[in-house]
């Protein structure tokens, strides 16, 4: 047993003194870190016109919105089920066929079950150019290619989320336990025999937990989605906007913050359980 006064031994058998003092040479690269910081903070505030007394100045302009947006006009809420649902299927659907694009992917995109340095390469380089694109472009190209609706918003939902869906579910595989797999491969499986048995259940709870939030996701963004054209609340949200119908503007934010928070809590309650489920 060690004495009060003496070092605690840390596994390895190697004693522990306390974190060593800074020498001279490491100050100063702490404050060249803190100078260039401070620097490129400044910098990006420059570019950014960041100002706070501007903002001061227009904080009377947002009163001024707010108070015409209240109280909001609950007499749209009727009006507004239709476009609420039409918001839920185009998250819905986008976040199945962003889903069923990315698994393809992401086995081709795991370094563990792609022996192609190549092919690895080219196939992480697809995903990130996928994730780069923002929805709203993806949206506004599918708007002039299939015309105004929501089936754009659906295309825009889907593509994004094969490279956003494609990289979680890649780093997943690339984090299991290698042994079932090299047991699997040991007794003659073919390769989808080793997905099916080897990789799926190992991954089965992290890509449920992704799918679920992608929906949380995909449903905010589709709301912002219907503001170039692809339909749902956020198409009623810019008329209301261009209108100055801002007692209208305050109702589609309030069914777009209440579904938000009802997806959250539906989300939550599921991975709660498929957890619970895991562990007993």
């Amino acid at each position: 047993m060690n004495s009060p006064t003496s070092s605690p031994v840390v596994p390895g058998g190697y004693l522990w003194t306390g974190p060593r003092p800074l020498t001279l040479r490491g100050w100063l690269q702490c404050v060249g870190l803190v100078v260039m910081l401070g620097w490129l903070l400044a910098w990006s505030a420059r570019g950014t016109e960041l100002s706070w007394h501007e903002l001061a100045d227009g904080l009377p302009q947002i009163g001024d919105f707010l108070a015409r947006s209240f109280p909001p006009n609950w007499a749209l809420l009727g009006e507004l089920v239709a476009p609420a649902i039409e918001t839920v299927q185009i998250a819905l659907w986008g976040t199945l066929l962003g889903v069923l694009g990315a698994i393809p992917v992401a086995l081709l995109a795991a370094r563990n079950l792609n022996s192609s340095r190549w092919l690895y390469g080219v196939v992480r380089q697809a995903l990130n150019v996928t994730r780069s694109i923002n929805e709203l472009i993806l949206a506004l190209v599918f708007v002039s290619a299939v015309g105004l609706g929501p089936f754009p918003g659906v295309l825009a939902l889907a593509v994004h989320g094969v490279g956003m869906i494609g990289k979680f579910f890649a780093e997943s595989i690339e984090e299991i336990d290698q042994g079932p797999l090299e047991a699997l491969r040991a007794t003659g499986a073919r390769p989808l025999q080793v997905i099916v048995f080897g990789v799926l259940p190992q991954v089965a709870t992290a890509w449920i937990a992704t799918v679920l939030y992608r929906f949380e996701v995909n449903l905010r963004q589709a709301t912002v989605l219907g503001m170039v054209g692809a339909g749902g609340l956020g198409f009623e949200l810019v008329n209301s906007l261009k209108l100055f119908k801002y007692q209208d503007t305050a109702t589609c934010i309030v069914v777009v913050t209440l579904m938000v928070v009802a997806a959250d809590a539906l989300s939550s309650r599921l991975r709660h359980r498929i957890q619970d489920g895991r562990t007993h």
